[in-house]
């Protein structure tokens, strides 16, 4: 149990395209540096191969449009089976924390898949949580989202579920792709204040981040109590980052590493080949496994310039006062927030910046006194040129009482008879059971 599991997969043979950032030679400096600096010797490390994923998996997380299949590649496959293959060797006491450094990364992967968003397709955090919950009978999860883009996926798929915080620090999404995670996103009415987002000012760097931490992430795990914590390991906060404008250093990503003791890290951005990856990766990994890295620098590291200013640090100072008073809240006026119904609708336009798809989404959760209730949503995805793909699906949550997961099939059922939509869906998570029809 004093061991860490690594896995590396940098899908050396996926890209989105020749140049895009995301593409095959994203992780090809970081094996290089592992490997010069001899970590893989280190007797606290236990690397593990690879594994696909399941494709029910990916349905306990996802309404794929059309199919799985159109929506993933075997890339996608091994990316989230190697999250999984870590977790099964945490459960079974071989390691005691793991980083699945792989790509493709998924955080941007919402419930609904029409294709590409934000680089991702499948959001492996989210299949690796549900997988631990259904096999090993977890609970209370919490994920701990370190990427300069808010994880509007990962925020997406539980945001009415009570049983998984998430939390995610990012450049702040007035600034930034894809201009959410502000703090009024803070939970559906069943499970209110188990998201928070703590959207950052650019400039901010390892002063600002470390201070987040301790004020505002430590105290809500606290609270929370998870009985895991997984690390979505984004590295593009890190000064040189061509896609954002933070200051975090690789200094900076192993001391949070230390701090927050995740039991699993899997990667996700990062863009800075060769001047962020490397190192942030190499820090990450000393202090998962208890080594010293605090000789890890970055060639082009100064501590002059990467000093926040005095109006970051306000800002900072003032969005920790806002969630400092917001968790001390012992009974949130839910009423006030979301009305008297145990109905709770949205309306929601959803942009897949890398497949150019405009999606229109109604998504309906009713609530019930019991269990969260059932989730059931429709949604209108236009590719262009007169070709919509229309679904409807419904999900049953994990720990639903009897009358939900009933009245899910029933509504199932209704749909299919009463309605025209290209597809449709059924998520049981409770019983495990996957089903999709086409429309006709």
């Amino acid at each position: 149990m004093n061991k860490t599991g690594l896995i590396f997969f940098p899908a050396f043979d996926w890209a989105i395209s020749p140049t895009h950032p995301e593409r095959e030679e994203r992780l090809l400096y970081t094996r290089d540096q592992i490997f010069e600096e001899g970590i893989l010797d280190n007797p606290k490390l236990v690397e593990y191969k690879p594994r696909l994923t399941e494709k029910a998996d990916i349905q306990r997380v996802h309404f794929c449009v059309p199919d799985i299949e159109t929506q993933t590649t075997t890339a996608h496959f091994i990316s989230a089976g190697s999250a999984l293959k870590l977790g099964d060797a945490l459960m079974a006491g071989e390691i005691k924390n793991g980083f699945a450094l792989v790509r493709p990364p998924g955080h941007h992967a919402m419930r609904v898949v029409h294709g590409n968003r934000g680089f991702c397709n499948i959001n492996n955090e989210a299949v690796l949580v549900e997988y631990l919950r259904k096999k090993y009978g977890l609970k209370k999860i919490a994920i701990v989202d370190t990427d300069v883009h808010h994880g509007d996926g990962t925020q997406d798929i539980f945001y009415h579920d009570p049983d998984v915080l998430y939390i995610s620090f990012h450049q702040d999404g007035r600034t930034l792709y894809p201009g959410s995670g502000f703090v009024d996103e803070a939970g559906g009415p069943g499970a209110y204040l188990k998201n928070i987002n703590i959207p950052l000012p650019p400039g901010t760097g390892d002063e600002g981040l470390l201070k987040i931490y301790q004020e505002i992430i430590k105290p809500a795990l606290a609270l929370f109590q998870p009985e895991l914590v997984i690390n979505s390991a984004g590295q593009d906060n890190h000064f040189t980052d061509p896609l954002a404008n933070m200051k975090v250093s690789a200094q900076g990503y192993a001391q949070l590493t230390e701090q927050l003791k995740p039991d699993l890290a899997v990667l996700e951005g990062g863009y800075a080949i060769e001047t962020a990856l490397p190192y942030v990766n190499l820090g990450i990994l000393l202090a998962l496994i208890q080594e010293d890295y605090t000789y890890v620098y970055e060639p082009e590291y100064n501590s002059k310039k990467l000093k926040q200013s005095s109006e970051v640090n306000r800002y900072i100072e003032e969005i920790i006062t806002y969630w400092h008073n917001k968790l001390q809240e012992k009974a949130p006026d839910k009423e006030s927030l979301f009305g008297k119904e145990h109905i709770f609708s949205r309306q929601r336009r959803i942009y897949y910046d890398t497949d150019q798809i405009e999606e229109h989404q109604l998504e309906t959760v009713e609530y019930c006194p019991d269990c969260p209730g059932i989730y059931y949503v429709r949604s209108r995805a236009s590719r262009g040129y007169g070709h919509d793909d229309n679904m409807w699906g419904v999900s049953v949550p994990l720990y639903a009482c009897p009358a939900c997961q009933k009245k899910a099939y029933e509504l199932w059922e209704r749909t299919k008879i009463m309605s025209n939509y290209d597809y449709y869906y059924l998520q049981d998570k409770k019983a495990d059971n996957y089903l999709q029809e086409k429309g006709r």
